[in-house]
């Protein structure tokens, strides 16, 4: 048996962590709570289940809108713990973010997945996503005067 829920306590967000670092493993767990509630303040959210008395699987998301998609849920992070996967957790943190979006009036759902992460796009294909498109990105440098 699991629950899943939104992680608002300082507590909840700190028990994610250990999942969180394996999708996530350049974060330190301070530099990951104060991000979270940095994110927080902009609609970020931090779902979690629990299963066995521990976090089994995390997602962070946010819902917005824009005009190529009107409005969405957005899949930043999603990850189950190595020890807990091919148990259904993901599929059920997942199929929990699509019930979620479509009560907060989401036509869509989307995430990115990094080119490397087969297992993951196999698991999304699976659970009936489909590859939309290319991610590009830019890394900017910034002036620190």
């Amino acid at each position: 048996m699991h629950t899943i829920h939104i992680a608002e306590t300082l507590a909840e967000i700190t028990r994610c962590f250990p999942v969180m670092a394996q999708l996530r493993p350049h974060l330190e767990r301070e530099e990951f709570i104060a991000r979270v509630l940095r994110q927080m303040a902009d609609g970020y959210r931090l779902a979690c289940l629990n299963a066995s008395s521990r976090v089994q699987s995390v997602a962070g998301y946010r819902i917005s809108e824009n005009l190529a998609w009107g409005r969405f849920l957005y899949v930043d992070d999603l990850v189950t713990d190595e020890a807990a996967r091919s148990q259904g957790y993901g599929k059920a943190l997942l199929l929990w973010l699509a019930e979620h979006a479509r009560r907060h009036g989401c036509a869509q759902l989307h995430l990115d997945s990094g080119a490397q992460r087969k297992d993951a796009h196999r698991f999304y294909l699976r659970e009936g996503m489909e590859n939309a498109g290319l991610h590009f990105a830019m890394r900017l440098e910034h002036d620190n005067h």
